[in-house]
């Protein structure tokens, strides 16, 4: 049976490694390579680690780390760290197994982290993951997590290493219950100026109906990161590892559902970002992000509802970002992190407009020049799709959209400059396409809406009753 943990709010970091040495279900490995022992070290100094551990190891030099673990392109990366779990964790069995198996529940906690170099010049970040047995005998389950170390010293960083290994240990062993309680807990005695965890997944029998998407979403949710990423096959994904180095072309929407006009703007948009970005199509990463405010647009967020604009826009094979960032210069300061090539963001008129809008920079000193400073930096460029206004018979394009009179020159000055772009090629028929129109059909069971997306979205829609859908 489960040990029902106490109120982790109240338990420090010592008191979490104290009750994990009392507990005499666990008993396991702790294989760390880039910042210390600091997990591990945790254990030792608060006492009665004999009972927990059953090694530690540091195998820092590339050329013992490879034939422990086996060769690999990178010394940080998932590979390696999955490679550390299942190796020590085979040895546990081997080597202990028949001695006490029947009453203990083996683990090994393992971690792989490039922290800060004595210029700061690398990239301060890890993979952290833990796989266990909560009962023994049993098939184990794993919890993997990615950390980017935002601390400016590498004592600092170590500190803040060892405080969220503790935490991931501590959840795996009395949280497992309650994944969303486990995620909230990682950064307990932390905060997220210090790390950042930008993804997470449950592996194993144990999180067989745990569904990682939404393990993503609640990273976001619950602030732990300000932004994570979804594949184009459902699988949570680490964002750096995705984005490095590469042109990347956002469009940003509700995506409820996906429609013909949100393709149509991607693909105009490519026409133009390819040139730009002297990219082949298979060298662009291509993103539909939603973003938390307009999760929240009715007050909470329905997950049932994320999870049905996930499979429509992982059904026309994009890729999902969510994110904290409602201001578009904050989208491009985090993609800048990871790249240095060419970012290109579609969107629509109405969303230009917001764009010049001047009350959403009040909290810059700058104001609005200074976001648009930080938006186009490194080349930046939007990709603007044109409006159709069906009562007056209207078109409006980028290049005759009306913004507040004193910005007229800076608007002027930016299309004439390349950094606001027009997307020329569209599908006429594809402006009178709304979602909330498709949207009303789809309740209504007036089958037209089939014809307002691509078919794959109609049919993960039938399929799955996503939207209110009804047969």
């Amino acid at each position: 049976m489960d040990q029902a943990a106490p109120n982790t709010t109240t338990l420090s970091t010592h008191e979490k490694a104290v009750q994990i040495n009392l507990d005499k279900r666990f008993y396991g490995t702790f294989a760390e390579i880039g910042a210390g022992q600091e997990v591990a070290r945790w254990f030792f100094r608060v006492g009665g680690a004999a009972g927990t551990l059953a090694k530690t190891i540091s195998a820092y030099d590339m050329t013992f780390s490879d034939a422990i673990y086996g060769k690999g392109e990178r010394y940080v990366s998932l590979p390696r760290m999955q490679n550390m779990l299942d190796y020590e964790f085979a040895l546990l069995l081997e080597r202990l197994n028949e001695k006490r198996g029947e009453t203990t529940s083996f683990f090994v906690f393992a971690d792989t982290v490039s922290a800060r170099n004595y210029l700061g010049t690398n990239e301060c970040h890890g993979w952290l993951g833990v796989k266990f047995q909560l009962q023994p005998g049993a098939k184990s389950s794993e919890i993997i997590i990615h950390v980017n170390m935002l601390d400016k010293e590498n004592i600092q960083q170590q500190e803040a290493l060892g405080i969220v290994g503790v935490n991931l240990c501590y959840g795996a062993f009395y949280l497992h219950n309650d994944p969303e309680k486990l995620i909230a807990s990682l950064l307990d005695g932390l905060s997220t100026a210090r790390i950042e965890v930008d993804m997470i997944k449950f592996l194993g029998p144990y999180f067989s109906n745990v569904d990682n998407r939404l393990m993503a979403l609640q990273l976001v949710e619950k602030g732990l990161s300000n932004a994570a990423l979804i594949g184009a096959n459902g699988d949570v994904l680490q964002p750096s590892e995705i984005f490095h180095k590469k042109p990347i072309l956002v469009e940003r929407g509700s995506f409820r559902p996906v429609t013909l006009v949100n393709i149509d703007m991607l693909d105009g948009a490519r026409q133009h970002f390819l040139h730009d970005a002297e990219a082949k199509p298979e060298g662009i990463v291509e993103l539909m992000e939603i973003t938390m405010r307009n999760l929240l647009s009715t007050g909470t967020i329905d997950h049932r509802d994320f999870l049905a604009r996930a499979d429509t826009i992982n059904a026309v094979g994009k890729m999902v970002l969510i994110s904290n960032y409602a201001e578009f210069y904050k989208l491009a300061a985090y993609l800048q992190r990871y790249t240095k090539s060419r970012i290109g963001l579609v969107l629509g008129i109405p969303n230009l407009k917001e764009l010049f809008d001047v009350k959403y920079y009040d909290m810059l000193e700058g104001g609005i020049l200074e976001s648009f400073g930080r938006l186009f930096k490194n080349d930046l460029k939007l990709y603007v799709y044109p409006y159709y206004d069906p009562i007056a018979e209207h078109l409006t394009t980028a290049h005759d959209v009306e913004v507040p009179v004193h910005l007229t020159n800076l608007f002027r000055h930016l299309v004439e400059n390349g950094y606001i772009e027009a997307i020329e090629s569209y599908h006429k028929d594809y402006l009178g396409i709304f979602s909330r129109v498709i949207l009303g059909k789809i309740r209504e069971r007036d089958r037209s809406w089939e014809q307002m997306v691509p078919p794959e979205v109609a049919t993960c829609i039938k399929e799955n009753g996503f939207f209110g859908y009804s047969a």
